[in-house]
């Protein structure tokens, strides 16, 4: 993707993005001209939803069912991807799990199951993603505006992961820097997903803690890691990115 103001003829994966924000993302860059692979565990049907948007948009889709917290799983599926497409230029690790719940209410197997999604799996992803991606190629993560405020309790096994997203993407992007490969964060804020809706139970308290007033839609995330997987964020890198309503203002 060398020296491209738009992403025509690019190749993305995005993990997660059969639904909410990995949804949005996923067809924010088939509009910008790319092919893109998603990652799904459970929901079949809803992924090839997305792909047949994105093929509706004049793009290759594809759906890869798998479960980053499997390891084979999570370089299996930026192999397939690469391989299909015949090149990968953009990976946006979406994929999360969201555990939230008191300290002393969290078993062992939450520990390894968050950790083993949500950091374990973005590392070998963007392991195997740096095999493939040439100069110009982009590694997006999704993390939250909770490595920058934590409201209140319950947040600390989520925050955990999270937080070692930072670090991870400070370091590819020094260590990828030299071949012009990019590593950027984007931190969301309460967004309007089915996975936590504006309108839910705790929808109030989470926008009330934003200086707008509101939830966040998954098509303004998108746009920002758009904006970063395109040619004009060539000098952007190791850089973190709210898109929180000014949650952590």
């Amino acid at each position: 993707m060398t020296s491209r103001q738009n992403m025509t003829g690019a190749a993305a994966l995005v993990t997660g993005g059969s639904r909410g924000i990995g949804a949005a993302t996923a067809l924010r860059l088939a509009r910008e001209g790319a092919d893109v692979a998603i990652t799904y565990v459970r929901d079949k049907e809803a992924a090839e939803e997305v792909v047949r948007r994105i093929e509706a948009l004049g793009r290759r889709g594809l759906a890869l069912r798998a479960d980053s917290a499997d390891p084979v799983e999570a370089v299996e599926s930026v192999r397939r991807a690469a391989e299909t497409f015949g090149r990968l230029d953009v990976l946006v690790n979406n994929v999360g799990v969201g555990l939230l719940g008191p300290l002393d209410s969290l078993s062992l197997a939450d520990v390894d199951r968050v950790l083993s999604v949500n950091v374990r799996g973005v590392f070998l992803a963007s392991q195997a993603a740096a095999l493939h991606l040439g100069r110009g190629g982009r590694i997006i993560t999704i993390g939250t505006c909770m490595t920058q405020r934590v409201p209140g309790p319950g947040g600390t096994l989520y925050t955990t992961s999270k937080s070692a997203l930072v670090g991870l993407t400070k370091a590819l992007a020094r260590e990828l820097g030299g071949r012009g490969i990019t590593a950027n964060i984007v931190h969301p804020g309460p967004i309007d997903t089915d996975m936590n809706p504006a309108d839910g139970p705790f929808g109030a308290g989470q926008a009330a803690m934003t200086a707008v007033g509101r939830f966040g839609t998954a098509d303004e995330v998108a746009s920002m890691v758009a904006y970063l997987a395109g040619g004009e964020a060539e000098y952007v890198t190791g850089a973190e990115f709210s898109v929180d309503g000014g949650h952590a203002a």
